[in-house]
This record gives C-alpha cells, structure tokens and sequence, in this order.
C-alpha cells in the first residue's frame, strides 16, 4: 500500500518541481506548458509499471470510482500525491501558484472542462493499450496543450496536489479547496461518461 504512495511522492514531487520551477525562472507560456507535459510523460514512462504514475488525486480518485484502485492504495495516492506537491511548494517557496486570472464562474467552467479533456484523454488511450510509452506520449502532449491554451486564466492546474503545494507555500491557500472540488468533478465525470459507452466486447 504504502509503496505505491512513496512512488506517487516521488512522481508528484518531481512534476510540480519541473512544472512549477520553469515559473520560477520566468519562462514563456509554451516552454511552462512543455515543461509540465514532458515532467509528465517522463514520471509516466519511469513510475507507470509501479503505481500507474497517476500523480494527480483528481486522477486516483477517479480510477478508484471506475473500481481500478483500492480504497487503501487511494488513501496513500492521495497522501503521497499532497506531500510531494507540498515539499516542492516548499522547496521553490511557493513558484507558481495558480491563480485566478478570470470570473468564478470561468475558472469553475475551465477547471472542470480541462480536467475532464485530461482524464477522458487517460481512458482512451489506456482502453487501447498498456504500454507505457504511448500513454506518456498522449496523456503528456494533453497536458502540455490545455496548460498552454489555459494557463493564462486558471493556471491549468487539473491536479489538486498541483494547486496545493505552490498555493500553500505562496498565501493562496483560499483557492485550494476550489481547485480540488473542481478538478476531481471533471475526472469523475470523464469515468461517469466513459461507464455510458460500450466496450469492445459488449454485444449491441
């Protein structure tokens, strides 16, 4: 149980680490945007074959409502998700925290849209193969798209332990709770819509 949270620290450490430093340095939208996609891809390609490489509670959460994880290995996802996005809060002194460059009502709207695209791009390359290269190629190119397109106005977080450890450390905690609540309806709903289409091998 908690070897799979020790592993998820460690990928979720080293994703908001990269993510959040190349804020720290200043660097434009699309190298932040590659630098959150490719630091995904990587953990994927590296970590997948131990816990899945979620690095995400949003994402733990929803494999554990399709019935893919544990209630116990959700727990240490989750726990091992937050302490590692908060120690590289910590390390960076709060870098990059999402913020709110819109209304409520638009980062309530983007937050749960993006999240659902991120984990609704997760169910459909994972129905079509287990191999970790792939899945690190679209779920990682996903990533780096919407944080490019969306970064600008809710900081594209679609992960609460990216949220948690930067906005904890930089005095933008009030936010955290509307990340989380947001990010984790959208994967939910990508599992709740995917649980409405056949699988391959459902009879019409």
């Amino acid at each position: 149980m908690w070897k799979r949270g020790v592993i998820e620290f460690i990928g979720t450490f080293a994703m908001v680490f990269v993510g959040c430093g190349s804020v720290a340095l200043n660097r434009s939208s699309l190298e932040i945007s590659l630098a959150f996609g490719l630091i995904v891809g990587l953990m994927i390609v590296s970590l997948g074959r131990f816990s899945g490489a979620h690095i995400n509670p949003a994402v733990s959460i929803a494999f554990w409502r399709r019935g893919d994880l544990s209630t116990k290995d959700t727990v240490s996802h989750v726990i091992g998700q937050l302490c590692g996005g908060a120690l590289a809060g910590l390390v960076l002194e709060g870098a990059g925290p999402t913020v709110r460059n819109t209304s409520w009502t638009g980062l309530i709207a983007i937050e749960i849209g993006i999240t659902f695209l991120l984990m609704a791009s997760i169910l459909f390359i994972i129905r079509r193969t287990d191999k970790w290269i792939p899945i690190a190629v679209v779920v990682g190119a996903t990533v780096a798209v919407l944080a490019f397109i969306f970064g600008g106005y809710t900081g594209a977080s679609m992960n609460p332990a990216r949220t948690f450890g930067p906005n904890l450390f930089s005095g933008d905690a009030t936010l955290i709770p509307i990340y989380w609540l947001t990010t984790t309806l959208g994967a939910c709903l990508a599992v709740w819509l995917e649980a409405l289409i056949p699988s391959k091998t459902e009879q019409p």
